[in-house]
């Protein structure tokens, strides 16, 4: 079973998006709602992948990426984004990111995300 943790500062996305994975046979371990949380999170429970929002208060998803890479840089991290600049683009890049999911969610994209995590873990 594929683990992971979810992350972002609204609630109610970070609930229906743990709903979702749940469904598609994921077991969440952990929910956050900024990067410092998502870094206490991976540290706790050593998940397959981080689904992480970029965009946050205080301590923000490129915060969390960074330090993160430092614990493990292999780590698995999908970035849940409502939109993506160039610039943003360049910096994911840069931290090596394995995949990202635009809002509003679309399943299918989801679903493709998640098969290459059955593959590769």
């Amino acid at each position: 079973m594929i683990t992971c943790i979810v992350v972002d500062d609204d609630v109610n996305t970070t609930k229906v998006f743990s709903d979702i994975l749940e469904l598609m046979g994921l077991q969440v371990l952990g929910r956050g709602f900024s990067g410092s949380e998502a870094v206490c999170l991976y540290m706790q429970f050593k998940p397959n992948v981080v689904f992480i929002d970029l965009a946050m208060p205080k301590t923000d998803g490129f915060y969390a990426i960074q330090k993160i890479r430092k614990i493990d840089p292999a780590a698995k991290v999908v970035v849940i984004t409502a939109n993506l600049t160039e610039e943003t683009d360049k910096q994911l890049e840069d931290l090596k990111i394995n995949s990202i999911i635009y809002k509003p969610f679309n399943l299918d994209e989801i679903k493709q995300v998640l098969e290459q995590y059955t593959i590769t873990l």
